[in-house]
């Protein structure tokens, strides 16, 4: 089994249903995690990769995981209806949101409601909560709005796994498919794999007469008993 977890925000889905298509022999298990330490997981081998935001620069990556930074995401303002952030069209300067009460979405871990939670106290208008623009279309609700962050802080969604695996293989090949590599890619471990089976010379077949077998004891010849006088 391959057991993948990712993060609220991310959507593996067409990774997920590529994987399992071409390779409907590998069981998997996948999972959304709202908690914050979702690397934890892959310590206590409750999981073999995870998909996780991170800032740019402060990749997780380090002697024991491998990490691939995917794609990155914007940064978004939420607000209720109404409210002045409103009045801008597409994006709002990041100075112009000091102005507001601000809400931490670090204040709202699962057991506290979590963004839904947040969510619902940026409805009442009394505060604005910046996110990842993921976040704010997965918990978006019709009293709030969002605006893009001229200047904010982007995140970056990326794939981590364990350098010593024990799925190792199966993890390489969704690796490959997550990075986009056909199924008739060279670079994928099964590819590799088959084709080493095909560039290997095969067994020649033992020769018959001409000689003795290697290891045989060679057959004496026999002693002709001349050439036939002529009548």
């Amino acid at each position: 089994m391959l057991r993948i977890f990712y993060t609220a925000g991310v959507t593996p889905g067409k990774w997920l249903t590529r994987f399992a298509e071409r390779y409907p022999q590998i069981e998997l298990h996948a999972e959304r995690y709202d908690a914050d330490n979702i690397l934890g997981l892959l310590g206590d081998d409750l999981a073999d990769a995870v998909f996780l935001r991170f800032a740019p620069g402060q990749s997780p990556k380090d002697d024991t995981r491998h990490v691939i930074p995917l794609y990155e995401e914007l940064e978004v303002v939420c607000a209720a209806r109404d409210h002045d952030v409103e009045y801008y069209d597409e994006s709002i300067p990041v100075a112009e949101l000091e102005q507001y009460p601000q809400l931490d979405l670090a204040d709202f871990p699962p057991e506290a409601g979590g963004v839904d939670a947040a969510m619902e106290l940026v409805a009442t208008g009394a505060f604005i909560a910046r996110m990842p623009m993921s976040l704010a279309r997965l918990f978006g609700r019709k009293d709030v709005i969002s605006r893009e962050i001229a200047g904010g802080e982007p995140s970056m969604i990326g794939i981590c796994w364990p350098v010593d695996s024990p799925v190792a293989e199966a993890l390489e090949e969704f690796i490959g498919v997550v990075r986009g590599r056909g199924a008739s890619s060279s670079r994928q471990a099964s590819v590799r794999q088959a084709q080493q089976q095909q560039s290997k010379p095969a067994a020649r077949p033992a020769k018959r007469g001409g000689g003795p077998a290697r290891g045989g004891t060679q057959r004496p010849r026999r002693q002709g008993k001349g050439p036939k006088k002529r009548r």
